[in-house]
């Protein structure tokens, strides 16, 4: 995305420099010789960021930038000077500049000084608007403006309006069970019962009663009979939660109950129809299970009609932001409190956070920082230890530890997903910067989403951040 500059410099030398600095990195560059100028242009057009010399006849560049600051507040301004002393910067600080940097500079140092300035303008502006509401595209009570997420909100809707036995998969906290919830709700089904069962949560002996029910007497506290949740489910949808935990013994008794769509209660002898709609739910990776003869193939393939995959947090780009709002529009309500949002220094960490915990602990995080705050903005002090410590892993060439390195496939897989976010999610600009052709970036894409022998369901879904 082209980002538009203003260049203030008082020779022409300068001027003609920054523009051939400054063109063809993807940034537009307009150029005036006075701070008078500059004013006029920035009051009639819209610039990402401004760049000015101290050194100006007139007005100078420190008062100039102080202007900027009180007229146009969004506008970051980056104040340059042939004299680098700490007075210098000092002075550029007060006026309200966002950076200092020292002439003569290398273009790719005045390039970054500037994309950082525009970064921090871009997300202060996204903190903004989460401040004024709620988010936009807030579905199920789960908000997500991403490209990744907006594909599994359209997948969601499609396939609720059907009867296909579902599969969600993704890492723990990303929110599987609100995905079978939203799709519950958009079904036919909605006015019947939501049932869910954790099958990680209990005995072999003790999941199969629960699932299939018992007859009086069929063992000793069985003092009378009871459905189990497939006929309590009747009309309506159950959630087969953490799957991929289910007993090798159990996963054949519910293959037969899927293929036959009767349960027999434990003791029973006759087998009863059951109506509703199954949903599956693992943080595993099942096609390794099954490779791996730790799941049965042929339940696999009965529960894995339709996949729903949930991204982790980490991938979901600026969705980080817009949920935190969420949470802490409702944590501010629960418990009383006047927060209203994030102090930009607080929402770049929460960005650079790699959210091991997803979703589940980007709430418990906002709840604990609501809670505690002492402001209307939740700051960086209020967040816990572990984001205010956090610093970005990174690969050390310097160090043995190889714990310090990071696959080439995975540097690939960030790289990719960095450039599809800055594409706005354009596929076939993406792979154009990467040097695919589209065939290629499609593959890398489910690769990256279901593993190399995951099942495709769509050719068109993609992964963002």
């Amino acid at each position: 995305m082209s980002r538009n500059i203003l260049a203030v410099a008082d020779d022409w030398d300068s001027r003609c420099g920054l523009t051939a600095a400054l063109s063809g990195r993807g940034l537009e560059v307009a150029t005036v010789c006075t701070a008078e100028e500059a004013l006029a242009l920035v009051t009639a057009r819209d610039f990402d960021a401004v760049l000015t010399d101290v050194e100006l006849e007139g007005m100078t560049g420190l008062e100039l930038c102080a202007q900027i600051v009180r007229s146009r507040p969004g506008v970051p301004v980056i104040v340059a000077s042939s004299f680098g002393s700490f007075e210098s910067a000092l002075g550029a600080l007060r006026a309200g500049a966002c950076d200092f940097v020292t002439k003569p500079f290398a273009p790719e140092e005045i390039v970054k000084t500037l994309e950082r300035a525009i970064a921090r303008k871009e997300l202060g502006d996204e903190v903004k608007r989460l401040r004024v509401g709620a988010p936009e595209s807030t579905r199920d009570g789960r908000p997500g403006t991403s490209a990744t997420m907006a594909r599994v909100h359209e997948l969601v809707a499609r396939v609720a309006e059907t009867e296909a036995t579902v599969l969600v998969t993704g890492e723990s906290g990303t929110g599987k069970e609100i995905v079978a919830q939203a799709i519950h709700a958009r079904s036919r089904r909605a006015a019947g019962p939501f049932v869910a069962i954790n099958c990680a949560a209990m005995p072999e002996s003790l999941l199969e009663s629960e699932l299939f029910g018992h007859v009086k007497g069929a063992f000793t506290d069985a003092r009378q009979a009871r459905h189990g949740l497939f006929l309590q489910a009747r009309g309506g949808t159950l959630l087969l939660d953490e799957i991929g935990e289910m007993p090798a013994g159990m996963q054949a008794k519910l293959l037969r109950v899927l293929q036959e769509r009767v349960v027999r209660p434990v003791g029973g002898e006759t087998e009863v129809p059951f109506d509703a709609r199954i949903i599956a739910a693992t943080n595993r990776d099942l096609d390794a299970e099954v490779r791996e003869r730790r799941f049965r193939e042929d339940l696999f393939y009965r529960i894995n009609v339709v996949r729903v995959h949930l991204p982790p947090l980490r991938e979901r780009g600026m969705d980080v932001l817009d949920l935190a709002q969420s949470f802490i529009t409702r944590f501010a309500r629960l418990h009383h409190v006047n927060v209203r949002g994030l102090a930009p220094a607080a929402a770049e960490r929460l960005l650079a956070y790699h959210w091991p915990g997803n979703v589940r602990e980007l709430q418990n995080c906002i709840e604990r920082a609501v809670a505690l705050a002492s402001h209307d903005l939740l700051l960086l002090d209020d967040l816990p230890d572990r984001l205010r410590e956090y610093s970005a892993p990174h690969a050390s060439l310097n160090r043995t530890d190889p714990v310090d390195l990071l696959p080439m496939d995975e540097i690939e897989r960030r790289y990719v997903y960095r450039v599809l976010e800055a594409s706005g999610g354009n596929k076939s600009r993406a792979a154009e910067v990467l040097g695919f052709d589209r065939r290629t970036l499609y593959r890398k894409l489910e690769r990256y989403e279901h593993g190399t022998n995951g099942i495709a369901l769509e050719n068109d879904r993609c992964q963002v951040q």
